[in-house]
Formats: C-alpha cells, sequence, structure tokens
C-alpha cells in the first residue's frame, strides 16, 4: 500500500458521496443556467441560501495557489469536493457569507465552494469547459519523468544555491522526479521539479515510455474475450499442446494474440492461439468476464471496473458489456498484508491528476521511495487506487504495494472514462450527490 501526499489537502480527511444521481452539470450548462436565473433571482438553482451581488462585470475567480481547496459547501471545514490549479479562471455562480472565511464564499459549480480571500476576483472569461489542468498525452505521462541515479542527489528550492547553498532535500537513488523546467547556469544543466525543487540533471536518467496500451472492445465477445496478451521476453509456439512439440514461432512481451482455448496436457496447461499454435499458459494472461456486482445500476449502462487478482488483467464494463481489456499490477503481498491489494467491491472516492507517493514516513522500511506526480491515480479503497506506473514493465505480474498500477496509456484512459469526472480547471475531485464514483471490485 501506497503512504499517500495529497497536495494542498493540510491533512484534511477526503470524504466522498455515495448516492446514485444524475451526471454532474457541466460548466457550459451552468452557465447558461447562471445566465437565465442567477441575473434574476439571487443564485443558481443549486444554491438555496440568499446570496450577494458581485460588483459589476466580475464573471470569474483567478485561483492564486496550486491546489485550492475546493468544498462542498460555504463554510469553513465543510468536506472537500476537489482542487484547483494555480492561475485558472473559475466561474462563480454566486456569492454567500460563511464561517471561516473573511470575505464570502464563491459558488464555482454545483455542489462546488472556494472562499474569496484564496482568489483574485477578476472580469476575465472563465476557462472553457473542455480545459483540462494536465492534458492527455501520446505516451500518458503528463510530464517527463527521471530517476535519480546511483549515487543520489541534492534538490533546491532556490536555483543559485543549487551546488553551492545547503540542499532542502535529499534524494535518494531510485527516486523518481518530473522536470517541467531547464536551465544552463555556468555550463551546468538544471531542472525544476513540478514540486518547484531544482535538481542536477547530470544525477538523473530519463524514464522511457512505454507502448503498450489495452484492448477496446466493440463487438458483443460472447462468454470468452477472443485475445490474451504475451507476459515473458520471449514465448515459445507449439505446433502441439506439448512443450516436447514442434517450436514453429515465439511472441514477445505484450504482444496481442487470439485466444481461442486452453487445454491441460501431462500435467501442464497450455492455450491454443491459432490453428496447430499452442503456448504454455504460464506465458500469457487472458481477461475473462464476469456479471457485475450488485452495486452496478445494469439497467442503466453503468460503468464499472473489475480486476482479477489471479490474471492479473482488468476490464471495463458498461452494465454487462465489456469495453475494454488490460493488464495491471496489482500488490504483492499475502492476501490480508499491508501490501496485497484487498478484494472487494467498492467505489472511486477521490481522483488526482498526480499525486507524490513515498514511504519516507515509514521509520521500520526496509528500503525508502519516492515516486513524484504519479499521473492519472484514482483511489477506490483508502490509499490504494489505480494509477499510471514509469518505473516498470511487469504489467501481467504482481508488482506493486497495493495499488492497480497501469501502464501509462490505460491510465490515463481510464481516469478520463470513469467518474467523478474532474471539472475544468480543477486538478482534483472527489464524488458528490450528482456524481458518484464508478464502481470498483477487485476479486
Amino acid at each position: 500500500m501506497w503512504v499517500v501526499k495529497v497536495a494542498g489537502s493540510r491533512g484534511q480527511t477526503l470524504r466522498a458521496a455515495t448516492r446514485h444521481a444524475p451526471p454532474l452539470l457541466s460548466f457550459t450548462l451552468a452557465a447558461l443556467l447562471v445566465t437565465s436565473h442567477a441575473r434574476a433571482s439571487n443564485g443558481p438553482p443549486w444554491v438555496a441560501a440568499e446570496t450577494e451581488p458581485l460588483p459589476e462585470g466580475i464573471v470569474s475567480a483567478r485561483i492564486r495557489k496550486a491546489d485550492q481547496p475546493i468544498l462542498a459547501a460555504p463554510w469553513e471545514g465543510a468536506p472537500r469536493r476537489g482542487s484547483a490549479a494555480l492561475d485558472v479562471h473559475l466561474p462563480i455562480f454566486a456569492a454567500r457569507r460563511g464561517p471561516g472565511c473573511k470575505g464570502r464564499f464563491l459558488s464555482v459549480g454545483p455542489i462546488a465552494w472556494v472562499c474569496e480571500d484564496a482568489v483574485e476576483l477578476a472580469e476575465t472569461p472563465f476557462v472553457d469547459v473542455a480545459y483540462r489542468a494536465i492534458r492527455e498525452t501520446p505516451d500518458g505521462l503528463p510530464f517527463r519523468y527521471y530517476f535519480v541515479g546511483p549515487d543520489g542527489s541534492f534538490a533546491y528550492k532556490k536555483l543559485h544555491a543549487v551546488d553551492v547553498g545547503a540542499p532542502d532535500m535529499q534524494l535518494e537513488p531510485g527516486f523518481a522526479v518530473a522536470i517541467v523546467e531547464e536551465r544552463v547556469v555556468e555550463g551546468a544543466r538544471y531542472g525544476r521539479s513540478h514540486n518547484d525543487l531544482w535538481i542536477p540533471m547530470r544525477d538523473l536518467g530519463p524514464a522511457r515510455p512505454l507502448a503498450f496500451r489495452g484492448e477496446e472492445i466493440k463487438d458483443a465477445p460472447g462468454d470468452v474475450l477472443p485475445f490474451a496478451w504475451i507476459i515473458v521476453d520471449k514465448a515459445k509456439v507449439f505446433s502441439s499442446p506439448s512443450a516436447l512439440g514442434k517450436v514453429t514461432s515465439s511472441h514477445a512481451r505484450f504482444e496481442r494474440v487470439p485466444f481461442v482455448e486452453e487445454k491441460n496436457a501431462g500435467g501442464a496447461r497450455f492455450s491454443r492461439i491459432g490453428e496447430d499454435r499452442w503456448v504454455r499458459s504460464a506465458d500469457l494472461r487472458h481477461p475473462t468476464i464476469a456479471p457485475p456486482p450488485p452495486e452496478v445500476d445494469v439497467e442503466a449502462g453503468e460503468r464499472w471496473i473489475d480486476v482479477e487478482l489471479a490474471s492479473q488483467t482488468l476490464v471495463a464494463y458498461e452494465g454487462k458489456r465489456p469495453v475494454f481489456a488490460t493488464l495491471v499490477s496489482t500488490g504483492k503481498g499475502r492476501e490480508g498484508s499491508s501490501t496485497a491489494t484487498p478484494r472487494g467491491t467498492s467505489r472511486i472516492w477521490a481522483k488526482l491528476f498526480t499525486s507524490n507517493m513515498d514511504n519516507l514516513e515509514d521509520e521500520g522500511a526496509r528500503r525508502y521511495y519516492r515516486m513524484e506526480d504519479v499521473p492519472w491515480v484514482q483511489f477506490f479503497s483508502k490509499g490504494v487506487g489505480l494509477h499510471g506506473a514509469f518505473w516498470h514493465r511487469s504489467f501481467g505480474h504482481v508488482r506493486s504495494h497495493g495499488c492497480v498500477n497501469l501502464a501509462p496509456l490505460d491510465a490515463q484512459r481510464l481516469f478520463f472514462w470513469t467518474t467523478p469526472r474532474v471539472p475544468a480547471g480543477w486538478t482534483a475531485a472527489l464524488p458528490s450527490t450528482h456524481d458518484v464514483g464508478t464502481v470498483v471490485r477487485i476479486r
């Protein structure tokens, strides 16, 4: 299980609603509602209390702090609804007084409030509904990631202090950082991480993108998904279901192959992938179809995710229909241990574009790790979640500290498919009564 740090949370517990309700209103629809309703009354239809008028021409709130908390109600200590990106302009639908804010609380969306003290009122148009604080990329990696080399490194808050002043953080070998800017000073190159720390680039090695991605399922497959993936470097193809049979060819890791049937032969299991083409079943992973849990509204075609520990695969569904399948890496511990992925059915309770993950506070750890800005994070069981993993290529094998690791392209794809949706300009979102979290089952 990961120890998770959520930027901007100030240690506040994140909570989520689990009631079924219609989808969250988009900012575009909300803007139309506020135009037709708020100007003629005291606020948009989802704000029940009387609201205060804004200065003439004010339409947006510029966020002045990265990962600014957004609350579910207009008072200090209200449950978290999400967080907003630095410098983004969010729409203002209403304003009202509430405890814990010197100014007013501003409604920036359905069930979404931010204290006026943390923003700048502006006449600037608010963010377009299609805007994303972190955009999709061709390789699934929102940043350029680097690993700290075998000699470790030091990080500094100020560029002029690098290599001459006292470091602000020590980076152990294998730590990962996300570099967003590079500068050359006196012939030496330095990189600024997304956490605003400067690091000598000579101490870092780049993470290589992974091209693997899962399979889109467009046609009804029946009871068996007709494909599988090779999960070893070289899988021999035999002419019959026997290791003594003739080797006719081979397949490489992550190749997608047909799946026809599986047979037990001489105490070993073989899978047929074509006419007179067999591979050891241990060399591939075949996703299976399973019925939805009772938590899923099948009639409405509700989206949900099924993770099978035995096959290390994930299948995404709409009602009973599978729409996507891929390889995963789940927790490597024994069932019930702190590093095992817990079985059961739950809902996504928080989505973050990125999150730092480490075990630096675990005094009993045999080895420390820190992964900065892990992408496409979706928590579903306390600190256990779905997320992209750029530090290994072991998909199809158990590997993680408890989370469900996905190839970056797959994690990105699922992040924008599940709920709660992350509104324009936000960096994280929690479910609401209007936008419940997607069901995730681990079996």
